[in-house]
């Protein structure tokens, strides 16, 4: 049987969608739409297919798709490039040792015509699939990033668990805001329309700047939400009490889990905790829609640690921690790179 890597058509879209929702170390950042939503923000794409056959040309089936990768590149001209692979690459277990090599083969080489055509330089490949541990398969030239794409702590709640099963899994403390939340009546609504982008973006300023955090344009979320949006692969969840809008979230959908991405809220009325309301309602719905697990994406018990401050809230809706090793960098030029690594660590 043979193993043949080929660039991916926008004919390919489902087949290929279908086998990245039900591989376990991947996410929705290698789905067909979120490569759309990247280009939209100036990032270049390459959509490669790994298949299994006796034909050198299969045609691009469930059957035959054994794994693949997006490789998302944001080309800075004269500068040191990285091209990207978060929640890649995907490799089912039993084409990992050979279908490895082939996508480093082409990555290089997709590094070398794209540097020369361009006056730039592709230094690297970051790959950052959610694995647990490292695969023996993989090369040995692969070495730990210096900078992780996506968050290698998460905390996940299991929808499967029955409405009373999720509340005796919180902590008291959650499980009382939220009866509190019940009790003065906030509500949620969800919605996928460009009013509710502006509704949730002043609430993300809004809480970008008190807590000091990078916050993203609007124009990020434009392109975002009126690209999921028509894909049905994200919805904005608004939590409302007596008239005033009080907290948002943004949530993507993906195979069977909802992750919740972004989020903010203003300070007014914080006795009527509705963002416990908000996220409650936000599980239910993920629930309904068939998804297992609830990701509130990105969580540390270290206090040091960025993600503290808005862990202690995550952690009152109870659920189980899971870990994945991060990103791992191949530098594609060997005798560079000792400096080329030195370079990475300031990228």
């Amino acid at each position: 049987m043979n193993l043949h890597l080929e660039l991916l058509s926008d004919r390919d879209r489902y087949t290929w969608d279908s086998m990245v929702k039900t591989n376990p170390h991947s996410c929705f950042m290698q789905s067909w739409t979120w490569a759309d939503f990247k280009e939209l923000q100036g990032y270049k794409t390459w959509r490669y297919g790994l298949f299994c056959g006796q034909d050198s040309t299969p045609e691009c089936t469930s059957e035959n798709l054994a794994g693949g990768c997006i490789f998302y590149l944001y080309p800075q001209l004269g500068g040191a490039n990285i091209l990207l692979a978060a929640g890649g690459a995907i490799l089912s277990p039993e084409w990992a040792a050979m279908g490895m090599p082939l996508l480093l083969e082409a990555a290089e080489q997709l590094a070398c015509e794209y540097s020369a055509s361009f006056n730039t330089s592709i230094i690297a490949l970051r790959i950052e699939p959610l694995w647990e541990s490292k695969p023996q398969w993989l090369p040995a030239d692969f070495v730990r990033s210096p900078a992780d794409l996506m968050p290698t702590e998460t905390l996940l709640i299991d929808l499967q668990l029955t409405p009373d099963q999720l509340l005796a899994q919180m902590q008291s403390k959650g499980r009382y805001n939220l009866r509190l939340s019940w009790r003065y009546g906030v509500t949620t609504e969800f919605r996928q329309d460009d009013a509710a982008i502006a509704l949730f973006y002043d609430l993300f300023w809004e809480t970008s700047q008190r807590q000091n955090f990078f916050g993203e344009p609007f124009g990020f979320f434009i392109n975002l939400c009126q690209t999921l949006f028509p894909a049905n692969m994200a919805e904005i969840a608004i939590a409302s009490w007596q008239g005033e809008t009080l907290a948002a979230i943004l949530v993507i959908y993906w195979g069977d889990r909802c992750t919740y991405l972004y989020g903010g809220r203003n300070v007014k009325h914080p006795h009527v905790m509705a963002s416990y309301a908000m996220h409650w309602s936000a599980m239910q719905r993920a629930k309904a829609r068939g998804c297992k697990i609830y990701d509130f994406y990105g969580f540390t018990t270290e206090p040091n640690h960025p993600y503290f401050r808005f862990s202690r809230f995550k952690q009152q809706f109870g659920g189980a921690i899971a870990k994945t090793i991060g990103a791992y960098d191949y530098v594609f030029y060997d005798r560079l790179a000792d400096t080329i690594i030195g370079l990475l660590e300031k990228l």
